[in-house]
């Protein structure tokens, strides 16, 4: 059983069309109760606006679909990756079918850089798609970056 420390009871009213589609959510998501659906709503509405309006420190990835086929494009995404190595932890590349790569950058700094970072790489041409999706939590610090000069 989870550890209930540090929880609080609230209470909510909700239409009784509202309450029956809930219900059928947490028995399609496969939530244990509504409390569980109801904090993982909260929890995604708060990240989503930490994302919109929030300048803090974020974990996420950048991902993108693009045609490897059009010239100097994985030179460019990978001269930006180098260009902004602080906030680039590690990527992976998948290889589809028809001249497409997915590529999958994990990152994590300040939430304006990372929008900025990825709207770059977005802008390429020859990228079909591309998102940034955040995270509430953070990746632990492997090693601080040495000092340039």
């Amino acid at each position: 059983m989870p550890n209930k420390q540090g929880v609080s009871r609230i209470s909510i009213s909700l239409s009784e069309q509202l309450l029956k589609d809930m219900d059928l959510l947490v028995e399609q998501r496969g939530f244990e109760s509504r409390s569980q659906a109801m904090a993982s709503m909260i929890q995604h509405q708060i990240t989503e606006h930490r994302c919109e309006f929030g300048e803090e420190v974020m974990a996420g990835t950048i991902n993108l679909v693009y045609d490897h086929s059009t010239p100097g494009l994985q030179k460019q995404l990978t001269d930006l990756q180098h260009e902004y190595i602080d906030e680039v932890i590690s990527s992976l590349h998948v290889y589809l079918m028809q001249a497409k790569t997915m590529q999958v950058i994990l990152v994590q700094g300040p939430v304006s850089k990372l929008k900025m970072i990825a709207n770059k790489m977005e802008s390429c041409r020859g990228v079909i798609s591309g998102k940034l999706q955040l995270s509430a939590a953070l990746l632990p610090q492997v090693h601080p970056l040495p000092e340039t000069e």
